[in-house]
């Protein structure tokens, strides 16, 4: 019986005003602008599916390198994908409808009518099916270029100190960065060996180092074709290729050097990169098909993910406003993927938006979330960009505090298509400059790698502190972090000279530890547990110097004094036999 259900369930026609006498549950699950789509008669509609069952990625957080977090997050979520999507993967094929499967969230993209759209949302499964309406970059401002001499280093990379830190011998080596966006012109000069599919002029090979998610031409730009010779790079292509410029200058300021312009704040450091959107138009999905590429690279054939090859970090320099279909319907979806992207040991640099100077601008997608790194745009002059997005958020509700820190963002001068070099404004040359101080830190410390929690307070905790008379929210502009600067300007120099006195806090006792306060003002206490025996500690200053030793005997609490010690960060090294643990504290 329950058999011939289904086979009925699957072969129905429903029609719109049939179910919506019958059930009212099951269209609650559709997104108001979908429905809107639906209920024009639109012939054909472009939706994801997001499923009820989502992978749950907590013991992430306990995997200590990098590869084991991405391995155990792919594990995961490929597990949870296979074990639920079978029977409406078999609905969308018994209908020969055109899909994706998606794992980074258990979701699928799917084509198809209005009939078929209320059938699958009557599936149990189903959570949510949202819209997948396209959306346009937020395009930065060109200006004339400030011809500005070859042979001398980028202003905004001078303000961070990021040229000190070359001098240091760390240029990024050991690092990759990604992006997603317009996609990259390869072959530009200052790109080219930093590509990682580059060998030799001889020898390139882009599998797991590119990825392009266009594959239709998006109606929006308004061709009076669907040619896929519309597109300058064309479509599903093989090898990196740029339609919009946006891209190769994002890519740029991360890594771009060729000998006499130094644009890029890593130049040593290796980039892969993924094309989400067509001509600056792209979708949710798109954008969560580069998100999953970038997690966990493939070949060009889309085939044999490896988290492996992954970036330490990687830019996203787009948003989607709500006149593009985003609102609090469709939040938790992206929000998702950020999260697992993150989980699988990768820091996520997300621009905060190009709608300033009111509070509150901070209001799109992916900007708005927790785990996205947000980041605001700063001027020569050391002053927060008149377009910078702020904070408090307020579109879902949270009012958290964004961006998290701020960078050189207005006149940015970095690389074009054809061999060129252009002067854009925006957020989306500030995000670049903080993807590539992360690649600093990890050729500086590649033990941090994955460690993103622990880098992105680096960042924080080693910025200039700025401050301003704007007060939005209830956080005063005038200290720090506020919802105009975040945590302050970038410093890449201080950021690396904090990051190699840092370990990845790990605890390795057989019983659990813990220091508190923290931040502690006159003492730190060492709960030890049951742990037996002498336990030695040392406590080091952000400048490597030893400035405390002391040692406890047997189990339970015991208190350090610490009056004399001024305000800052410490490390702590604890260690019991062969037993160790390290970690970080601050001194208010």
């Amino acid at each position: 019986m329950r058999k011939i259900l289904f086979i009925y369930f699957l072969t129905f026609s429903f029609s719109f005003g049939v179910c919506a006498q019958n059930s009212s549950a099951w269209t609650e699950k559709i997104s108001p602008n979908l429905m809107e789509q639906a209920t024009t008669g639109d012939a054909s509609l472009d939706f994801i599916i997001i499923l009820k069952s989502q992978a749950n990625l907590s013991a992430a957080s306990a995997k200590t390198t990098k590869i084991s977090k991405g391995t155990y997050v792919l594990a995961q979520l490929q597990t949870t994908a296979a074990q639920t999507q079978t029977g409406l993967v078999a609905y969308l094929n018994q209908q020969n409808m055109a899909f994706r499967s998606f794992y980074v969230v258990n979701a699928i993209q799917a084509i198809g009518n209005t009939d078929q759209l209320m059938a699958i949302a009557q599936f149990p499964i189903v959570e949510k099916i949202i819209a997948n309406s396209p959306y346009q970059i937020e395009a930065p401002t060109e200006i004339a270029d400030a011809q500005l001499t070859p042979t001398e280093i980028e202003w905004g990379i001078q303000m961070i100190g990021a040229d000190q830190v070359w001098e240091m011998g760390y240029r990024g080596q050991g690092a990759v960065i990604g992006g997603q966006d317009t996609g990259y012109d390869w072959v530009h000069p200052a790109l080219q060996t930093k590509y990682r599919g580059y060998v030799d002029a001889d020898s390139v090979d882009h599998n797991y180092n590119w990825h392009d998610a266009i594959h239709s031409i998006n109606p929006l730009n308004g061709d009076t074709t669907s040619n896929a010779s519309n597109n300058p790079c064309g479509l599903d292509v093989t090898e990196p290729c740029d339609d919009n410029r946006h891209g190769t200058h994002t890519m740029g300021t991360m890594v771009g050097s060729d000998g006499e312009n130094e644009v890029g704040v890593a130049p040593d450091a290796k980039w892969i990169g993924c094309r989400n959107m067509e001509r600056g138009w792209g979708s949710p999905a798109s954008y969560i098909e580069c998100f999953e590429w970038l997690m966990a690279p493939t070949d060009l054939n889309n085939e044999n993910p490896n988290p492996a090859l992954s970036p330490h970090a990687f830019a996203n320099s787009w948003g989607c406003p709500p006149i593009e279909g985003c609102d609090t319907s469709n939040f938790s979806v992206m929000e998702m993927v950020v999260n697992n992207v993150k989980s699988s040991g990768i820091v996520v640099v997300v621009s905060a938006g190009n709608s300033g100077s009111e509070c509150s601008t901070v209001r799109n997608p992916a900007a708005i979330f927790e785990n996205s790194f947000t980041v605001g745009s700063t001027r020569s002059n050391d002053t927060i960009s008149g377009f910078s997005s702020r904070g408090p958020v307020l579109v879902d509700g949270s009012m958290r505090m964004k961006p998290d820190i701020s960078a050189p963002g207005s006149q940015v001068r970095s690389t074009v298509p054809g061999d060129s070099y252009a002067t854009f404004s925006g957020t989306s040359m500030a995000g670049p400059h903080v993807a590539g101080v992360v690649a600093l830190i990890i050729s500086a410390n590649p033990s941090l790698a994955g460690q993103v929690d622990q880098i992105e307070s680096i960042i924080k905790q080693s910025a200039v502190a700025k401050t301003t008379d704007q007060d939005c929210g209830v956080t005063p502009g005038t200290t720090t972090p506020n919802n105009t600067y975040g945590h302050g300007r970038i410093d890449a120099l201080a950021a690396v000279q904090l990051a190699l006195l840092a370990t990845p806090t790990e605890e390795i006792f057989d019983t659990p530890i813990s220091v508190y306060p923290n931040p502690f003002t006159q003492a730190l206490h060492f709960d030890l547990g049951t742990l037996t025996g002498r336990t030695s500690v040392e406590v080091f200053n952000a400048t490597g110097q030893l400035v405390l030793t002391s040692t406890f005997e047997g189990t339970g609490v015991h208190r350090l004094m610490v009056p004399n010690l001024s305000h800052g960060i410490y490390f702590y090294y604890l260690k019991n036999g062969d037993q160790v643990m390290r970690g970080k504290v601050v001194k208010e």
